[in-house]
């Protein structure tokens, strides 16, 4: 049996009617650059996080952006970030022409550490920007205070974590604004790029809808130098689809990594661990092992795919040769680099393909 990391077909055929059913609905509208399908899942979107306003675009990078912009990030000043996540969450830093200052995670939760954010902190400091790794929400509450004592703004990442919870409230309006993306992978995925800010600040959603079109409100009016960032209207009408079942696929990831918890508990595996304060969206299910290609091959060998996220920390990617960060810099994001893979999980993974992954964990780990 060949197990994939993530079957992207399955998710479709699941709501291949529906689906097929949106994008005709979406062709046959004449309406194809924003427009009311955009509109109605900005609503929609917006009411499932908690937030008053969503504005969607064209992918989780620009969201990213976007929101920095909006939030007046520009040339010289620093954002807070993870040493260890995806390098888009530092790309967008540097798009702005700003400076990420990477803060070590948590080693239990793999999240930004809150007890370290502060001695990052200097006067050009703008925006702390905390990412729900691998579907794990942050400690918002800590975050928050420190920005609310030093007087910044805070820019969630929550491009994996659809759905999550901390302390009861879904990941959406915590801090000053959340950034999503829909690449096909996430929990909440289109069937190409797409992304979206949420927020309670009327004023930075405006801001983002300006930036997302050519910095124009009316067309051919061009207040600042915008971008050409828009969500598609075919995305938006997939996603509103998706939307609607997200929460029972997202139990679905939930009770896989609860099997896992379970199936792998006495093995040599290190565990993700889920806060008392918090739900997991389960967006991948992570674990570690000192002997990481050992056990990558041995499940290669009974057909199971799985995934490094992420194999080389973003200070010490060539993108970044030019900062001066060296090996030994971020300790814990290296030893994380080095240890942790990824196990199959997602809606449609199936009892018999959990099987198979944990009898050959349990065989070799």
């Amino acid at each position: 049996m060949e197990i994939p990391f993530l079957d992207l077909k399955a998710a479709y055929l699941e709501l291949k009617d529906d689906i097929n059913a949106s994008v005709l609905r979406v062709l046959g509208s004449g309406s194809y650059i924003l427009g009311p399908e955009v509109e109605a899942f900005e609503a929609e979107f917006a009411s499932y996080t908690g937030a008053s306003q969503c504005v969607g675009v064209a992918n989780g990078l620009d969201a990213l952006v976007l929101a920095l912009r909006a939030m007046g990030v520009s040339r010289g000043d620093e954002v807070i970030v993870p040493s260890n996540t995806y390098i888009a969450t530092w790309l967008a830093v540097s798009q702005c022409g700003a400076i990420p200052v990477p803060v070590e995670p948590d080693i239990s939760s793999y999240n930004i550490d809150p007890a370290r954010i502060e001695a990052a902190i200097t006067e050009r400091t703008r925006v702390i920007l905390p990412v729900h790794l691998y579907g794990q929400p942050a400690e918002m509450d800590a975050i928050l205070a420190i920005a609310r004592k030093h007087g910044l703004s805070v820019l969630e990442d929550g491009a994996q974590a659809h759905g999550a919870r901390y302390k009861g409230k879904r990941i959406g309006a915590h801090g000053d604004a959340v950034s999503w993306s829909f690449y096909p992978g996430k929990n909440l995925g289109g069937v190409g790029d797409g992304g979206a800010v949420t927020t309670n600040d009327a004023a930075i959603a405006e801001r983002i809808r300006l930036l997302r079109n050519y910095g124009s409100r009316v067309k051919y009016v061009n207040e600042v130098q915008g971008y050409n960032s828009r969500l598609d209207p075919i995305q938006a009408a997939v996603l509103r689809i998706k939307l609607s079942r997200l929460d029972e696929w997202n139990e679905r990831r939930s009770k896989i990594a609860e099997c896992y918890i379970r199936g792998l508990k006495d093995t040599n595996l290190i565990m993700p661990l889920e806060q008392e304060h918090a739900s997991s969206a389960w967006h991948l299910f992570v674990v570690g092992h000192n002997q990481r290609a050992v056990l990558q091959q041995r499940l290669a060998d009974s057909g199971v795919g799985t995934l490094i996220h992420y194999p080389i920390p973003p200070h010490l990617q060539d993108a970044y040769s030019g900062s001066g960060w060296k090996v030994g810099d971020f300790p814990i994001a290296e030893f994380l680099a080095h240890q942790v893979f990824s196990l199959p999980i997602g809606p449609q993974f199936s009892a018999p393909e959990m099987a198979i992954v944990i009898d050959t964990l349990r065989k070799w780990a």
